[in-house]
């Protein structure tokens, strides 16, 4: 093993013992938004048809307007978007700390990035 490579593992272990658990778990969604073939939800654009993998962080029912809407927040490590399902109350599976790939187009609301009634696939939880 040359040197530069006994360095880079150890700068690495390093990492991991120093790192807080937020940060490790965003680098590993990352990671399994990459291996998937997912577009990074911080390189995603206004307009973009993207297909994007994370985590659920919140779920929520809205139904102030006229219309009801649910509400998840994804993230995937490096960014987070709101995917809404118009005229939706519940969607049996889409809950907090689900695994989900999303596909539609990108949107920005009040700064916020996105995907209404996208397509979605629930992974098999780990």
């Amino acid at each position: 093993m040359t040197e530069e490579r006994r360095a880079a593992k150890l700068r690495s272990l390093l990492r991991r013992l120093t790192a807080s658990d937020a940060d490790l778990d965003a680098e590993q969604l990352q990671r399994d938004a990459a291996q998937s073939g997912c577009t990074p939800v911080k390189d995603a654009e206004r307009g973009q048809l993207v297909s994007v993998t994370g985590r659920l962080r919140t779920v929520v029912h809205r139904p102030e307007t006229n219309l009801p809407t649910l509400e998840a927040e994804l993230y995937d490590g490096s960014d987070l978007v709101t995917l809404v399902w118009l005229g939706r109350r519940a969607i049996v599976g889409i809950e907090p700390g689900r695994t989900v790939t999303a596909r539609g187009r990108m949107a920005i609301r009040e700064d916020r990035k996105v995907i209404y009634n996208p397509y979605y696939e629930l992974e098999v939880p780990r």
